[in-house]
């Protein structure tokens, strides 16, 4: 089965200082069909005006992973972390029995990122933190790992979930074909450009959910950026 959840279908809220669409929902006045997959809570596309940010705020048992799609992240939490993660890079908050964090862009230039949250496969444990950059130049037709559970993906950042965080980029009239493990659901958000999966277009921003799917076939309309999640 495949669910098509448009840019314009989806939720979202505008705070000034932060512009955001929810592809999952995450209250009470959201669309019900807007639901979890598997692990796959949320998924939130928000962009983040200049010099502002999330302040310090805690989470527990969820694993957050940011991708940073134009722009950067400047990062510091009560671990003692601080960083800054770029267009393309990739960070993971494993937040286990509590941490706290601030999120916010440095930049005089808006920031647009895309934020998948996990629940992890247990609960408690000590909280981590890490980045990575996965220059694009990598995923050229073919999907990479960013962050997984599956130990198999040794260059991946590691989450504490049943779940995979891939990304690609293909050229105008590329084609990957991507088998789906069986008993687990896929999310696709195409990041930029147009991209056909198993029939259905695309257009940027637009998000598709697979459940019992034996793969994907993915074609790129136009050059494309996109981000797939696999969740049990």
């Amino acid at each position: 089965m495949l669910q098509l959840r448009t840019w314009e279908s989806l939720s979202g809220a505008n705070h000034g200082w932060l512009k955001a669409k929810h592809h999952f929902a995450v209250d009470g006045r959201d669309a019900s069909i807007h639901g979890p997959l598997g692990c796959l809570v949320m998924w939130n596309d928000d962009e983040i005006a200049p010099g502002t940010g999330f302040t310090m705020h805690g989470h527990k048992d969820m694993e957050i992973i940011t991708y940073v799609r134009t722009g950067a992240v400047a990062h510091k939490d009560s671990l003692g972390n601080v960083g800054r993660i770029d267009a393309g890079d990739v960070q993971v908050l494993s937040a286990g029995k509590g941490v706290r964090h601030e999120e916010r862009n440095p930049t005089d230039q808006p920031l647009r990122l895309f934020q998948i949250w996990l629940q992890p496969r247990e609960s408690g444990g000590t909280p981590r933190w890490d980045s990575r950059k996965f220059p694009k130049a990598d995923r050229v037709a073919r999907l990479v790992a960013l962050a997984s559970g599956d130990e198999s993906d040794s260059e991946a950042l590691p989450i504490r979930a049943d779940a995979r965080v891939l990304g690609a980029t293909l050229l105008a009239g590329g084609t990957i074909t991507h088998p789906i493990t069986p008993g687990r659901h896929a999310y696709l958000v195409a990041a930029q450009g147009v991209v056909i999966v198993n029939g259905k277009r695309l257009a940027p921003g637009d998000g598709i959910a697979a459940s019992g799917e034996p793969e994907l076939t993915i074609t790129a309309e136009t050059d494309v950026e996109f981000i797939l999640v696999e969740a049990a």
